[in-house]
C-alpha cells in the first residue's frame, strides 16, 4: 500500500466515521447543529476528495470548536482517537514532501500500536484485571451493558477470567505483529473484532468505527518498513 493509497483510505473511513458521530447531533439544539452540520458537510467533501488539505483543516478548526463547546473530549478515548487521526492526517497533508509526510503518517501508525500496548500493560499491573474481578464489575455494575440479559455473563467468573487474561495478553503482543504482513492482517482483524464485540455488549461503537480509520497508518508502515526496506 502507498503512502497516498494509506491517506485516502484514512480520509474516506474518517468522513464515514465523522459522519455516523454527527448525525445524533441534528436533534440537538441550534448551537450543535451549527457546529455539526458544516461538518458533515465538509466530511462529504472529504468523502468524494474535493480539496482534501482544506477541508482537513476546516475539520480541524471545527474539532477544536467542538473541544470548547463540550470543555473536552465528550466521548473520552474515541475522541481523542478522532483528533489524532483528524490532526495527523491534516499535518501530513501539508508537509512540503513525502518524507516529512511519511514521518506524521508514521506516528499516527506507532500511536496506534501503543494505544493497544499502553493498554494492556495497564491492565496486566492491575490484580482486579489478572483475577477477572475488574471486567465482572463491567457486567455486572456499570452502566455500559446494552441489555440486562448480558449482566448474566457476571455470574461466570471462570469465563471473565480467561477473556480478561485473553484480551490482556492480545493487547501486550500486538507490537510484534508488525514483522509480519501476514501476523499484521490477523492481529487488526482480532482487534476490529475485539471493537466489535464492545460496541455489541457495551454500546462503545464509536471506538469500532475510528479505530478502524487508524488500520490504512500501521498497515502502510508494515510494508513500508519490512517490504520496501
Amino acid at each position: 500500500m502507498s503512502l497516498d493509497q494509506a491517506m485516502r483510505l484514512t480520509e474516506i473511513m474518517l468522513a464515514l466515521a465523522f459522519l455516523q458521530q454527527s448525525v445524533e447531533h441534528l436533534i440537538a439544539g441550534r448551537r450543535e447543529i451549527m457546529l455539526f452540520a458544516p461538518r458533515m458537510a465538509l466530511c462529504v467533501l472529504l468523502l468524494i476528495g474535493v480539496q482534501a488539505p482544506l477541508v482537513c483543516l476546516g475539520l480541524s478548526a471545527l474539532a477544536l470548536a467542538i473541544l470548547k463547546r463540550f470543555n473536552g473530549p465528550y466521548n473520552g478515548g474515541s475522541d481523542r482517537m478522532s483528533l489524532l487521526i483528524l490532526f495527523s492526517l491534516t499535518l501530513a497533508e501539508f508537509m512540503p514532501n513525502q518524507r516529512l509526510q511519511e514521518y506524521v503518517f508514521g506516528y499516527l501508525a506507532l500511536q496506534l500500536v501503543l494505544s493497544y500496548f499502553i493498554s494492556g500493560y495497564v491492565k496486566v499491573v492491575n490484580p482486579q484485571w489478572r483475577s477477572g474481578r475488574a471486567l465482572q464489575d463491567v457486567f455486572e455494575f456499570s452502566a455500559y451493558p446494552v441489555s440486562e440479559g448480558l449482566r448474566q455473563w457476571a455470574k461466570h467468573p471462570r469465563i471473565l477470567w480467561a477473556a480478561s487474561w485473553g484480551v490482556i495478553s492480545f493487547e501486550l503482543v500486538f507490537p510484534l505483529t508488525i514483522f509480519s504482513q501476514p501476523g499484521l492482517i490477523i492481529g487488526l482483524i482480532v482487534a476490529g473484532s475485539f471493537h466489535f464485540s464492545n460496541a455489541c455488549f457495551f454500546g462503545l461503537n464509536r471506538f469500532f468505527w475510528i479505530w478502524l480509520c487508524a488500520y490504512p497508518s500501521i498497515l502502510w508502515l508494515q510494508d513500508r518498513a519490512f517490504v520496501f526496506a
